[in-house]
């Protein structure tokens, strides 16, 4: 995320050893990348970082200057990462976010702090949560959508029902590529936003039936009349057989 989006003062902490400073968990959106062949899986930052793809396991590298260790004071290079999964899941409520997926990681070495939260040297993700498909339905599988870099493609949620029959990335096979747990993010718009039940569910008594308009109401009453007639039928050939076979 762009630094100019963090509010408060940064406060730089000394370098350190590797390893000498324990890892401090954070939240951060990025895109899943996979690669030309099919063999490996990564990650494309929303912001800075949309020209690299980093892995499970990653180290920052600075893309305006090779001279100087991520993350710099003066510079904008490094990671970033939210301390609160929900500070994470409200960036991605931008359009231009929207179809990335929220990580869990651990950020260690040398780091920047922010109000929202750190910019660092390295990262390890922990865990993968994939949102809604573009429909609103739970995801179920990675589609390739296009836009995506040399040598990867770009991929985003979707749910069974817009998959149909294309050739997608399940979860499970996503799983064993990033070698991380991937769970499918049950955010707090969960709870208000569903898919609503289809019209042909609807009975003459349903509230939804009733506020319908005549001209609305012809092809549902036709529907239900069409389907009595079929179970009559069905059950009228069930009915011959039993008295052929009396």
């Amino acid at each position: 995320m762009p630094p100019s989006s963090w509010r408060g003062r940064t406060h730089p902490r000394p370098e350190e050893s590797p390893g000498s400073r324990p890892a401090l968990p954070g939240w951060k959106i990025a895109y899943p990348m996979l690669s030309a062949d099919g063999t490996a899986l990564g990650f494309n930052g929303v912001a800075l970082g949309r020209s690299q793809v980093y892995g499970t396991v990653a180290e920052a590298v600075c893309v305006q200057s090779p001279r100087h260790r991520c993350p710099s004071t003066w510079c904008d290079c490094g990671f970033y990462c939210f301390h609160e999964a929900e500070q994470a899941r409200a960036l991605a409520c931008d359009e231009q976010y929207e179809r990335s997926v929220l990580l869990e990681v651990l950020a260690s070495g040398r780091y920047v702090s922010y109000e929202l939260g750190l910019r660092y040297q390295r990262q390890t993700v922990r865990a993968v949560r994939v949102g809604r498909c573009r429909c609103g339905r739970a995801a179920a599988a990675l589609d390739d959508v296009g836009g995506g870099i040399v040598g990867w493609r770009r991929l985003e949620a979707v749910c069974r029902e817009c998959a149909g029959r294309r050739a997608v990335l399940s979860l499970d096979r996503l799983g064993r590529l990033a070698g991380v747990p991937v769970t499918v993010d049950e955010g707090v718009e969960r709870t208000v936003l569903a898919p609503l039940a289809p019209l042909e569910a609807a009975g003459p008594d349903d509230p939804a039936a009733a506020d319908l308009p005549p001209e609305a109401e012809i092809p549902l009453l036709s529907a239900e009349v069409t389907l009595l007639q079929a179970r009559l039928d069905e059950v009228q050939r069930r009915l011959s057989k039993l008295t052929e076979r009396g």
